[in-house]
């Protein structure tokens, strides 16, 4: 079964109208730092998690709707981070993603956490579609590609 991503032209979610980045604004809360009030480093790839989640969102495609649709999932496969600087508590960041490469059945994502424009993390990360029920790498859905493809 293919995924239900179509979108209805001039939704806010329609193609059209998405970006080739997409930016997320996070709150730095206390349960995001450490003792000394700073953003635990681990904390930066939640983010960016949920930066990838919002993107996805923001084009009409929800993970849970192509879990239960096409039995697919997207997971990480690997990643490379740089830390530059420091996010403090009550700090607003926003979490910059985009699509860096495009393949038939993965995802790399570029992404960065930005502070009033000062770079303090990126990273780079793939994803691999997934059959969940064979816990084997699949190909991404035609129409879900397409979409992507558009982004990228």
């Amino acid at each position: 079964m293919q995924p239900n991503i179509t979108c209805s032209p001039g939704s806010p979610s329609a193609p059209a109208r998405a970006q080739a980045s997409h930016v997320l604004p996070i709150r730095v809360y206390y349960e995001d730092t450490d003792a000394g009030g700073v953003v635990y480093y681990a904390n930066y790839l939640k983010f960016c998690e949920r930066g990838r989640t919002e993107w996805l969102r923001a084009l009409g495609v929800g993970q849970q709707a192509l879990l239960e649709e096409s039995g697919i999932a997207f997971m990480v496969r690997s990643l490379q981070a740089d830390y530059r600087g420091s996010a403090r508590l009550d700090d607003t960041l926003q979490i910059v993603s985009r699509i860096g490469t495009l393949r038939r059945a993965s995802i790399q994502f570029e992404q960065q956490a930005l502070r009033d424009g000062e770079l303090l993390f990126s990273s780079s990360v793939i994803v691999a579609c997934v059959d969940v029920n064979r816990h084997k790498p699949t190909a991404i859905p035609a129409p879900l590609y397409a979409l992507l493809e558009s982004q990228a």
